[in-house]
């Protein structure tokens, strides 16, 4: 019998297919990171007493130790239900959620046989820590604070999952609810996922493989992957109030993809359960459904670095923005399809030029590397000179289309954002992006997602990233230590604060 569960989930870049992904048949590019969070589930006591069995609830434990924070629940074992008996400022929607829904799916899953086990398993209590990487949190405040300069070098000196410090001056008295400063790679999402893949993994209802497992061993976990998809969707949807558009869930299961989402009606099943209906039916339904939803398999390619900024403006609202750009639609119907169209297009050749130098990169190695290492060097107006062989020149060709793309990109989000009325790209982000993709080395640089003040990314080439970090300091914008890493949810050997110890110490030197 297991005695412990960890699985961690990542955060995401959505480097294209902001807005446009919210509607099918458009498409995303969505990256995984090194940023994850990870969730630990234990029992919260050793035996089941012979009197637990009269019992009518499980105890639930949750703990956040970032943010101090720690919450008592029951569990209807009838109902599934999950009822807060400590303080309820803590309360945890997505994390809860999660619970029910995971619950929930072993029950509507399980022949009487493996329902003994459960309620053995329930009864024992669910003890649950969720742990999130630095790089979902903002620290800029404390490294001002401490005197140090904004460069990732600051930022490795803290330890593994410090503690989070809530925006004071976002509460002006009242009821106004402190906020968690965030670098905008998903946390909920990756919470959500990472709680989902744990219990399931805890309770029997799927065997997932750790992250060193061997791509074959993975394939075979693709219905289990598929289940904590499933589950995780619809856990977050709820959670949140509204269906989006689960690109950030489905990258937090599956890793770094081309996306295209599901059907919004595919979680009415979802919905039902807020209206009364009981759980594991609806859970048979959600897990019965047509999920329509389109995945690629995506990377980035070789000899490249996605960078994340934060230039310290505090996080934007999306779902605000998300409104103002609907409402733009309805009231402007002719020029907001005609900007979508040419979003998607400028979207689709960035895609198409990605492809294209993976392509060369597999076919003809050398030269794509002697590319990429001269470019890597210069500023893009030169990475044509001297090019004289036909594969060089096509690696070169691939490298400014894909530029190109990106231009345009922006191109038509800023004037989607002046049309809705909302910063998609603000002029100070317009600037440092322009400065960024003026430095030599650098393919691209945009707002992921949504946009606004969140963040900044940029594609670097070879070893041209320290450069640029540097120039991004300048510029007041403080470079993450995130980078992309193409692994989606999967199984951790043991509790991450012992390892992580270990690992900081040896990765503090950035490259």
């Amino acid at each position: 019998m297991l005695i412990y569960s960890v699985a961690s989930a990542p955060g995401k870049v959505l480097m294209t297919g902001g807005y446009l992904i919210l509607e099918r048949p458009n498409s995303g590019i969505v990256l995984s990171t090194s940023a994850r969070f990870f969730a630990v589930v234990k029992p919260i006591y050793e035996d089941v007493k012979p009197e637990s069995w009269a019992r009518s609830w499980s105890d639930v434990k949750l703990t956040s130790p970032q943010l101090s924070r720690e919450s008592m629940y029951e569990l209807s074992r009838k109902h599934l239900i999950l009822q807060c008996v400590s303080s309820s400022e803590s309360r945890n929607p997505f994390v809860e959620n999660a619970i029910q829904y995971t619950v929930a799916a072993a029950h509507a899953t399980f022949d009487e046989n493996k329902k003994d086990a459960l309620d053995k398993l329930l009864l024992q209590g669910l003890d649950i820590t969720i742990l999130g990487c630095n790089d979902f949190y903002s620290y800029r405040n404390q490294i001002e604070a401490l005197g140090l300069p904004l460069t990732p070098e600051a930022l490795a000196t803290l330890p593994p999952f410090t503690s989070i410090t809530f925006n004071s001056e976002e509460s002006n008295g009242g009821n106004c609810k402190p906020e968690v400063a965030k670098t905008g790679l998903g946390s909920s999402a990756a919470m959500t996922t990472a709680v989902v893949a744990a219990l399931l993994h805890y309770l029997g209802v799927v065997n997932l493989s750790t992250s060193s497992e061997d791509q074959h061993q993975q394939n075979k976990n693709s219905m289990d992957l598929d289940i904590v998809h499933m589950i995780a969707q619809s856990a977050h949807c709820i959670a949140q109030g509204k269906v989006g558009s689960g690109f950030d869930v489905s990258s937090a299961v599956y890793g770094s993809q081309r996306y295209v989402r599901f059907s919004p009606e595919v979680l009415s099943a979802a919905q039902a359960a807020v209206k009364g209906v009981p759980l594991d039916e609806v859970i048979r339904n959600i897990l019965n459904g047509k999920w329509d939803h389109e995945r690629t398999e995506f990377s980035l390619p070789p000899l490249m670095t996605l960078l994340l900024g934060e230039p310290g403006t505090g996080g934007s609202s999306t779902p605000s923005m998300v409104g103002a750009v609907k409402k733009w639609q309805k009231a402007d119907p002719e020029k907001s399809q005609e900007t979508w169209r040419k979003l998607a297009e400028a979207n689709s050749e960035l895609e198409t030029q990605l492809n294209m130098l993976r392509k060369l990169a597999k076919e003809h190695w050398d030269a794509y590397k002697c590319v990429i290492d001269s470019c890597s060097r210069l500023k893009p107006a030169k990475w044509m000179e001297g090019v004289t062989e036909p594969i060089k020149e096509a690696v070169v060709k691939a490298l400014l289309k894909a530029r190109n793309a990106m231009l345009d990109i922006r191109n038509q989000m800023r004037t989607m954002g002046e049309a809705a009325g909302i910063p998609i790209e603000p002029e100070s982000q317009t600037q440092l992006l322009d400065a960024t993709m003026d430095m030599e080395g650098v393919l691209l640089a945009g707002v992921p997602g949504a946009g606004g003040f969140d963040a900044v990314f940029a594609v670097t080439l070879g070893d041209s990233s320290g450069n640029m970090i540097n120039a991004w300091s300048s510029h007041n914008t403080l470079a993450l230590l995130v980078r992309e890493d193409p692994r989606g949810v999967c199984l951790e050997s043991g509790d991450p604060r012992c390892r992580e110890i270990t690992s900081a110490v040896s990765s503090v030197n950035i490259k």
